[in-house]
């Protein structure tokens, strides 16, 4: 059952940032914004057919916090690897991760996740054996980064999309 958005968060942003860009809130600004977000939104309606209802947003907070602590950590890793401060060669590596993640926008949102954490890039998704390709700049030890993309990620992601 497909259900209608509560609020109509795009074309209030796109209202928005028209009248932020134009620096002006005339009325003919407002109403030319206001066709504007129409239009757009309509457009972009359609290019949507499955529509993404995330719950428990409390653990999305606990979500952003885990991945802005591991994106911190990830730079500074990735500045000691790549200024040498390490003294040795990086050991680049991919692994397959098996996900049980099935909801599109939650795998959407894991792909954003990890290739927004340095040092990490998700490199492909076999979507019938629903599993992950993950290439690590410096692969140590092969089942922390399973557990951590499983645990800290994954888990969240699920109880937030499905």
């Amino acid at each position: 059952m497909r259900r209608p958005p509560l609020v109509p968060l795009l074309p209030a942003v796109l209202l928005a940032v028209w009248l932020l860009l134009n620096d002006s809130v005339a009325p003919g600004h407002v109403v030319l914004g206001a066709v504007f977000a129409w239009l757009v939104s309509a457009a972009v309606a359609r290019l949507r057919p499955l529509p993404a209802w995330p719950r428990r947003l409390h653990v999305a907070i606990g979500l952003c916090w885990h991945v802005f602590v591991d994106i911190v950590r990830s730079n500074i890793g990735v500045g000691r690897v790549v200024l040498g401060a390490a003294r040795r060669q990086p050991t680049i590596g991919f692994l397959q991760i098996p996900l049980q993640l099935r909801d599109p926008h939650g795998l959407a949102m894991l792909s954003i996740i990890i290739t927004g954490t340095p040092g990490t890039v998700w490199a492909g998704h076999d979507p019938a054996s629903n599993t992950l390709t993950l290439h690590v700049l410096d692969l140590q030890d092969e089942e922390t980064w399973i557990r951590t993309i499983k645990d800290r990620y994954e888990r969240p992601l699920m109880e937030i999309f499905e």
